[in-house]
């Protein structure tokens, strides 16, 4: 990868200060030190932020490329500002091998716009029967870490257990799907109350994922070991969070963009578009949900960018593929929700879309602050800037974008990942 020299003048950090930025050798290096004939860019008007870290994101790559590949989903990050992904489990194979972990590695390094992050399978195939090969995909090249059987929920407890004290001795992360498949089976699709009672839909009930949390705390407070919640839907689920944190726990969750904004109203004319696990809440568990966010409880945003050809997406509700679209939106909706509302400052945006999502993924080199001798992971946004979602206007290969034909916030002038632009407006 080529590190081209690039001297940004006049950049607004997170905290106000104005500064000059010199990206050499894929880091940042002293301004004062520019050549004289360097190639400058006038950030006048703009915010340098670190270069943002997804949790969360399905590249689809092995298996379902008619949705997405590596190249098109890492493009479309870094259109988002995403200078790294971790690439979730649930491919065709599925990343439950050290040889399936390090291909899609490979593949990032080959194809990809961001820093690819493989995901390993907790348990093989994701049947939720036996564990995968943890320790093999951690020790192999791709350095897994984190764990987890998204769009599954490790439903026995004695397996979560049994995964949660492997891991402990790398430190690596289960990150669960918490979904009781007793409370939310296969039907259920929709928050379970007046909407999924009048449109006729199968009931996702709140319970049934603050159970799972509930108890996947207690298993990693008996194990000492690391848990992470993939996208919190509901107030109860923070109120469990709330109490886990307090006792000490080493827990840590997140919540996608879809869940701050959308509420179930928007399910009400069956489009599929709106189709997503967990299912969007009423206005009363967004609310809890950006509080959540905005006091630590919940400590990421994670996109949870899920996206669908259309064949898939183009059915009767309850027959469509769940998941949305959300990388390229996603800052301008967390904007939107929480920045604006002032429940945010831009710095707390940067702890929970970088600095926080790189530490508990162990990303060393990603989230870091834009200090002289650190990775060059940058990107540039204009504050005051909106527009109106066009979801045929996206770098991604699949258009089940939700926020299409709402006015929003669109940040994103120019992404760098180690000192190379993937991004310019």
């Amino acid at each position: 990868m080529s590190h081209p020299t690039l001297l940004i003048t006049g950049a607004r950090l997170a905290d106000g200060e104005v500064r000059d930025l010199l990206l050499e050798g894929g880091r940042l290096a002293d301004p004062a030190g520019a050549p004289a004939d360097v190639t400058t860019l006038d950030a006048d008007g703009l915010m340098a932020l670190p270069g943002l870290v997804d949790l969360h994101t399905h590249l689809r790559e092995p298996g379902r490329e008619d949705a997405e590949t590596v190249r098109s989903g890492t493009l479309a990050a870094a259109r988002g500002g995403y200078t790294a992904v971790l690439a979730m489990a649930n491919t065709n194979p599925v990343t439950d091998t050290a040889e399936a972990a390090e291909h899609v590695a490979a593949l990032g390094r080959r194809d990809g716009s961001a820093q690819v992050v493989p995901v390993g399978a907790v348990t093989k195939g994701l049947a939720g029967e036996q564990l995968a090969e943890l320790g093999l995909m951690h020790r192999s090249a791709a350095e897994v870490r984190v764990f987890s059987d998204d769009g599954h929920c490790v439903h026995d407890s004695r397996l979560m257990r049994r995964a949660l004290e492997y891991v402990r001795a790398f430190d690596g992360v289960i990150a669960q799907h918490a979904q009781d498949p007793r409370l939310a089976g296969p039907d259920a699709c929709c928050h379970e109350g007046e909407v999924s009672g009048r449109l006729g839909l199968g009931g996702w009930p709140a319970v049934a994922e603050s159970t799972i949390v509930a108890r996947d705390v207690q298993l990693a407070r008996l194990t000492r070991s690391r848990l992470h919640v993939c996208h919190v839907s509901t107030a109860e689920s923070v109120e469990v969070l709330r109490w886990a944190k307090a006792q000490g726990v080493a827990v840590t969750a997140e919540v996608t963009p879809h869940h701050l904004l959308l509420t179930t109203d928007a399910v009400l004319g069956y489009d599929p578009t709106y189709k997503v696990n967990p299912p969007l809440r009423p206005d009363e568990h967004v609310q809890a949900l950006r509080q959540a966010l905005a006091d630590g409880t919940i400590d990421a945003v994670g996109t949870d960018h899920a996206p669908h050809a259309r064949h898939d997406k183009e059915h009767a509700f309850a027959d469509a593929a769940f998941g949305m679209v959300g990388l390229e939106s996603a800052l301008g909706v967390v904007v939107e929700a929480m920045v604006q509302t002032g429940l945010l400052g831009w710095g707390d945006l940067v702890a929970r879309m970088s600095s926080t999502p790189a530490r508990i993924a162990g990303l060393a080199d990603q989230g870091r602050p834009l200090a002289v001798g650190e990775p060059a992971n940058v990107v540039l946004v204009d504050p005051t800037r909106r527009s109106t979602v066009d979801a045929a206007d996206t770098l991604s290969l699949s258009r089940n974008n939700p926020y299409s034909g709402l006015t929003l916030p669109d940040p994103v002038e120019a992404t760098f990942w180690q000192g190379r632009c993937t991004y310019r407006r």
